[in-house]
């Protein structure tokens, strides 16, 4: 990615570096902020809660408890759909 970023903006790859790490930052900070990040033509990234619930430990078949969580979602663009079909 890094290289991809620095051939196509014409910049060195450690300038791209901390370009991507910056973006990757910002959307690490917001997200844990509560809020949501859109990237116009590309998706949306916004944070989900998953609710406690009961599992099952595979190996003993114990009931294990498995506490609630906030997860990170993605859900892409349109753009970003037609250029996959």
């Amino acid at each position: 990615m890094i290289d991809h970023i620095a051939q196509q903006a014409d910049i060195s790859k450690a300038a791209a570096g901390r370009a991507l790490d910056a973006v990757i930052a910002g959307v690490k900070s917001t997200l844990k902020k509560g809020g949501s990040v859109t990237l116009v033509g590309f998706g949306t990234f916004a944070v989900g809660k998953r609710t406690a619930r009961t599992g099952r430990n595979p190996r003993t078949g114990a009931a294990i408890k498995i506490k609630a969580a906030k997860v990170p979602k993605f859900r892409p663009g349109k753009a970003l759909k037609d250029a996959l079909n």
